[in-house]
């Protein structure tokens, strides 16, 4: 699928892509070609690491297998795209291309990851989207710290990564409801896992329609 930044009439790439207000549609600068595209919400299922996400993912993929498409954000956690500057732009901006490519299918896509609307909304790319909506699993710190502690040495939680993320957690639990778009929450520190995959799954439903028509996505 095309890069929704690469004009298919030119062939330029926008660093900062225009999409035409009301109607979705994208417009080069440099040549003037319009093209539709499909502009669908994005679902952020978000939190600190330890919450629940990895182990709500796979199950929620299952479930929800013919409506959309379930990713995990690590992944491409890679070298190229760590950058150093605060909310690392690349790799959201990397994240939010890779999903408006995927959307061209006409499925949504459900992204699996530590982020925050700061981190997505002020991005150029995120004119690719109808609305990013963001759900996030936190728990009390300090069982989030014990499930941390307790995860495989490969993982790399030290110390002090740890306290960086129950610091997350902590000002996540505060600031949800003031952020823009707020972020809904869910605590899992009492949760089973049925519990949480649960919520998760009615979440998704929610914000999706009936019918598996694309045109219908709010």
């Amino acid at each position: 699928m095309l890069d929704p930044r690469i004009c298919p009439g030119c062939g330029d790439r926008a660093n900062v892509p225009i999409a035409e207000p009301g109607e979705p549609v994208l417009r080069c600068a440099r040549c003037g070609h319009r093209w539709r595209f499909h502009r669908l919400p994005l679902l952020a299922l978000t939190g600190p690491s330890g919450a629940g996400k990895s182990t709500v993912g796979p199950e929620l993929a299952r479930r929800l297998a013919d409506r959309v498409v379930v990713l995990e954000q690590d992944v491409l956690w890679t070298g190229g795209l760590r950058d150093d500057v605060d909310g690392h732009p690349t790799f959201r901006a990397t994240w939010l291309r890779m999903a408006a490519m995927i959307h061209q299918s006409g499925r949504p896509v459900v992204l699996c990851g530590t982020v925050v609307p700061p981190e997505f909304e002020p991005l150029p790319e995120r004119v690719f989207f109808a609305d990013i909506h963001y759900l996030a699993l936190v728990a009390d710190s300090d069982v989030l710290a014990r499930r941390l502690a307790a995860r495989p040495a490969w993982r790399e939680w030290s110390r002090p990564r740890i306290e960086e993320m129950l610091e997350f957690n902590e000002w996540l639990r505060a600031e949800a409801s003031a952020l823009r778009p707020p972020v809904r929450l869910f605590d899992t520190t009492h949760a089973s896992r049925a519990d949480a995959v649960a919520v998760v799954e009615s979440w998704v439903r929610e914000l999706l329609p009936a019918t598996p028509d694309q045109g219908a996505f709010r």
